[in-house]
């Protein structure tokens, strides 16, 4: 795939051609099917670029992510690679949902919460608050668990986990009130 061969090479730090890919993705959407498979490439650095890129562009375009809900939720969102990790636990919040749909997702975020790496457990914390705000019978158990992450994690964690648990304090305040 052409979008995708401008990924390859390089090392870990380098974002070797994500921007590219983004202009070119904005320029024609339907190649938004190209960075999907490349979520699923067998090499490493096409698999965290096409997954920066996606979850850039998705930031302001979450439709473009739509048709591809289920390879996401079914398939990407099992990878190991934290990279990954980290940018479909942006990406699933933007997507519309069933409840069962939501469930798996909260499920797969759970999961995401035993990963080593602090920025796929604090990227998890984000997702599961964004559900929580979708799906308000959610949000005790979202509570529940964010206190628990804060409970042992980094300082950021902790400064992410006082962040989203005042907003869902917001939403569970509004929820009893009314």
């Amino acid at each position: 795939m052409p979008l995708l061969d401008s990924l390859r090479g390089g090392d870990r730090r380098m974002v070797r051609g994500v921007d590219d890919a983004i202009a070119a993705v904005e320029q024609d959407p339907a190649l938004i099917v190209q960075l999907i498979a490349g979520m699923q490439s067998d090499d490493p650095l096409i698999r965290m670029r096409s997954a920066d890129a996606a979850e850039k562009l998705t930031a302001t375009h979450p439709d473009w992510l739509q048709l591809h809900k289920r390879v996401l939720l079914n398939q990407i969102a099992k990878s190991e690679q934290q990279e990954v990790r980290w940018h479909v636990a942006q990406m699933l919040p933007r997507l519309r949902l069933t409840p069962t749909e939501r469930r798996r997702a909260v499920s797969l975020m759970l999961g995401y919460l035993d990963d080593k790496s602090k920025i796929v457990r604090t990227f998890a914390m984000q997702a599961l608050s964004d559900l929580a705000m979708q799906d308000q019978t959610l949000v005790p158990q979202v509570m529940g668990v964010i206190e628990s992450q804060m409970a042992d994690g980094s300082p950021a964690m902790r400064a992410r986990g006082k962040k989203l648990l005042a907003q869902l304090a917001q939403i569970s305040d509004a929820t009893q009130s009314s």
